[in-house]
């Protein structure tokens, strides 16, 4: 891959290549599903910002009218994840580099409060379930697969709020870091990154398993804060990318 990422004139066959397995919908759930599949793949990078979606490709693709693309492509336009030029074409925004500073600081203060009950409510079924998610983002990271383990990731911070008994804290996470998550899978192939995150998961769960609440904010918080050195290295290395 290029520093600059792939141009807008390549990016239809990369909307082919994601969309190429999708189902054909039935038309009573068609918007949701578009949605959910292309919002997958923006924060992926399946779909890398610039990229262009084109309606009618799109409609062609899924089997379906025009109404429920643009109402997905509304959707994600109101996510941050999708731009919409009436003249111009919808593309896939570029990583919103200013806001993650303040998303980050919401999510450190939810997921801080989550860990915080999880010190105090854990039981020990409870640590035998982050040590199978432990041990299933190691293997997925021997075995380079940044996809899986991205998800293997993403289910270790919503077990935390399961344990924590406020399981609503984590969709509240997911809501205000879409941008915090383009950058992070930009990450992951970097030699060592996957096995540093599961580092960084383990000291979380050690805090957690002893009931040190405090220990356990502290470890959460370092984990989360390493995005923000490698959002200034990412820049660079993908300018096309960020805004």
């Amino acid at each position: 891959m290029s520093s600059d990422g792939p141009s807008i004139r390549n990016s239809q066959s990369l909307v082919d290549q994601v969309i190429a397995n999708a189902p054909r919908l039935p038309r009573i759930t068609s918007a949701v599903a578009i949605y959910r599949h292309l919002h997958a793949a923006i924060l992926s990078n399946a779909l890398p910002p610039g990229t262009a979606l084109q309606d009618k490709l799109l409609c062609a693709e899924f089997a379906v009218s025009r109404t429920p693309v643009r109402e997905a492509l509304i959707r994600l336009a109101e996510d941050g994840l999708v731009d919409i030029f009436p003249q111009s074409g919808t593309f896939v925004s570029r990583i919103k580099a200013d806001a993650i500073p303040e998303a980050l600081d919401i999510r450190q203060a939810l997921e801080s409060l989550a860990v915080s009950r999880a010190a105090a409510l854990a039981k020990p079924t409870d640590i035998a379930r982050l040590d199978q998610l432990l041990a299933r983002q190691t293997a997925l990271a021997e075995a380079g697969d940044t996809g899986l383990f991205h998800e293997a990731d993403e289910f270790f911070h919503e077990t935390i709020g399961m344990i924590a008994d406020r399981p609503g804290l984590w969709r509240l996470v997911k809501q205000v870091k879409l941008q915090i998550d383009r950058t992070r899978v930009l990450t992951l192939p970097a030699p060592g990154r996957m096995i540093q995150v599961v580092s960084e998961h383990r000291l979380v769960r050690d805090a957690i398993a002893a009931g040190d609440a405090v220990s356990a904010q502290v470890a959460m918080t370092d984990h989360l804060n390493v995005v923000i050195p490698d959002l200034a290295r990412l820049r660079g290395e993908y300018p096309a990318y960020f805004t």
